[in-house]
């Protein structure tokens, strides 16, 4: 798909009415986190959202704001508490995503419910 269809698609994600879950099994991606995971063919960026929940100063936080930022193939995965106070910060040498930024948020629910990857207008 061409970026402009992408982000077309991704307009039409205001909730979710059905979870795939992530193969960890750890956590949950809505219908537009799985549409741009497809489109983009970026599930290589859930599975690092999904793997920095093991970074303590990551894991303490209920309510997380992934960006991903992109330039000339190369891009900077950032993470914060939805209050813009950065976590963590993670150079990616080179990417073939195809837009130049995305946003993911991830809620952790409860201790025993896996975590929401969600777009922010499916919040």
């Amino acid at each position: 798909m061409k970026p402009d269809d992408i982000m077309a698609g991704l307009t039409q994600f205001h909730g979710s009415e059905e979870y795939y879950r992530h193969w960890t099994c750890r956590a949950v991606i809505t219908e537009g986190v799985k549409f741009l995971a497809d489109a983009c063919e970026c599930y290589w960026l859930i599975n690092a959202i999904v793997s920095y929940q093991l970074e303590p100063r990551i894991a303490g936080e209920e309510f997380q704001v992934w960006k991903l930022a992109v330039s000339n193939h190369a891009a900077t995965l950032t993470v914060d508490d939805g209050n813009g106070n950065i976590v963590g910060s993670f150079p990616i040498e080179y990417t073939d995503f195809p837009l130049d930024h995305a946003e993911i948020w991830l809620q952790r629910t409860s201790v025993r419910q896996p975590w929401v990857l969600l777009l922010p207008s499916e919040y």
